[in-house]
C-alpha cells in the first residue's frame, strides 16, 4: 500500500508541477506572439483542461500525503522537518491554486466569453504572475521532500 501511495504523490506532483513548467516556460512565450482574441481564448481552453487535472492532483496528493503519514512514517507526530516542510509549502500551494481557480480563472473565462479583451488580458496577467509564485514553490516542495530522502 505505501508504494501505491508514493507512486500516486509523486505522478501528481509531477503532473501538477510539470504542467505548470510547461505553462510558463513554453506555451506562454509561444502564445505571446497571437493576437489577444486567440490567445486569451487559447489560453482560457487551456486552463479550462489544465486545472481539471491540477483539482486530480490536488486531491490525489492530500490522500496519498495522508495515506503516506500514516502508513509509513508512523503519523503526524512522528513527521521530520522536512515532511513538515513539504507539506507547509504544498499546503501553501493549493491555497494559492484555490485562488487562482476561483478568482483570476473565473474573471478571465467572463472575459473572453464576453470578448473583453482588455480585462481578459489583466485576468491572465494575474494568473501568470500566481503561477510563477506556485511554479517556484512546487519545485521548492520537491526538493525539500527529496531531500529529506537522503538527510
Amino acid at each position: 500500500m505505501i508504494i501505491v501511495a508514493l507512486t500516486l504523490h509523486l505522478l501528481a506532483a509531477l503532473l501538477w508541477v510539470g504542467g505548470m513548467f510547461f505553462a510558463y516556460v513554453v506555451l506562454r512565450p509561444s502564445a505571446a506572439a497571437l493576437a489577444p482574441e486567440i490567445r486569451l481564448s487559447l489560453w482560457s481552453r487551456v486552463f479550462a483542461r489544465f486545472f481539471a487535472w491540477v483539482w486530480l492532483s490536488v486531491a490525489t496528493l492530500l490522500c496519498s500525503g495522508i495515506a503516506l503519514v500514516l502508513l509509513a512514517y508512523g503519523g503526524f507526530t512522528a513527521l521530520s522537518v522536512y515532511v513538515r516542510a513539504m507539506m507547509a509549502s504544498g499546503l501553501a500551494m493549493m491555497a494559492l491554486y484555490t485562488y487562482v481557480y476561483f478568482v483570476p480563472w473565473r474573471g478571465l473565462r467572463a472575459a473572453v466569453a464576453a470578448a473583453a479583451w482588455a480585462e481578459a488580458g489583466k485576468h491572465l496577467n494575474q494568473i501568470r504572475r500566481l503561477v510563477a509564485v506556485n511554479l517556484i514553490l512546487g519545485v521548492v516542495t520537491v526538493t525539500v521532500g527529496v531531500a529529506g530522502l537522503y538527510r
